[in-house]
């Protein structure tokens, strides 16, 4: 039997990326067809033009999404809320928040040996439930040994800058030549397209329907407002949507400017 190939273009700094694959795991593990499904991991930098750590403090955050700061902790506290309703730690404080190339290409490195879904399941509990930085190397090489990696291997690559990115800047000009400039962002069999954290039922309807029409075009389905984050670094808050244009669906993939991550 024909198997269906699903693609997720998400970023380890994305709230609702870690949110949107709890959600997305938990849909597929109710279809029915789910050992006929292949899941790949693609990446996605949501500002690749940081520097490699700086801290998010609260008065920077608050700054970012014109907020005070006992807003802007009350928006972090919501969206906890809402990570840990899917079973995921979470932790209120502001994290530090940095470029993600290496992460991604540690990303590329685990794909090769089918360790991906693991270091990717690794590297978000180790940024938004760990008190320690996802940014820190030697925090990297342990989560990526955790998840089954070689700690030579992982030093390698860490130490050439070249190493597997290609493969990550491949990712990426393909999702811009797709049009997805927000993640996460989910296709399936290249034809169905779902961006942002979808509920669960919603997942499932389109596993469903994708199953059943292997042919159609490309089409947007869910609601087109579901939180995500989008290629300027920019994610909805919880209690505040999204500005921009048009965000209903219309056979194309969306753009979704949001908010400054």
């Amino acid at each position: 039997m024909k198997n269906m190939h699903i693609e997720i273009w998400s970023d380890i700094s994305c709230p609702w990326c870690f949110i949107g694959k709890a959600r997305f795991n938990k849909a597929l593990a109710t279809f029915s067809h789910a050992e006929h499904v292949k899941v790949a991991h693609r990446s996605f930098e949501l500002d690749p033009r940081l520097a490699q750590t700086r801290p998010t403090t609260g008065a920077a955050h608050a700054e970012k999404y014109g907020m005070t700061p006992a807003q802007a902790r009350a928006a972090e506290a919501n969206l906890a809320g809402i990570a840990r309703k899917e079973g995921l730690e979470y932790l209120v404080e502001f994290r530090d928040h940095g470029n993600t190339f290496d992460l991604h290409r540690l990303l590329q490195l685990a794909a090769t040996q089918g360790l991906e879904h693991e270091l990717l399941t690794r590297f978000y509990e180790g940024n938004f439930a760990s008190e320690r930085t996802i940014y820190d190397s030697e925090h990297q090489v342990e989560l990526a040994v955790h998840a089954g990696l070689d700690e030579a291997e992982v030093r390698t690559v860490l130490a050439d800058k070249r190493a597997y990115a290609n493969k990550v800047r491949k990712d990426e000009a393909e999702a811009a030549q797709l049009g997805i400039n927000a993640v996460p962002f989910f296709l399936i069999d290249r034809k169905y397209g779902l961006s942002g954290a979808q509920p669960i039922e919603v997942f499932s309807e389109v596993l469903g329907r994708a199953w059943t029409d292997r042919q159609s075009e490309l089409t947007i389905v869910g609601a087109a407002d579901q939180a995500g984050c989008d290629a300027d670094g920019a994610c909805d808050l919880p209690g505040r949507t999204g500005v921009g244009g048009d965000r209903r669906a219309t056979g194309r993939l969306l753009t979704d400017p949001g908010f400054t991550y």
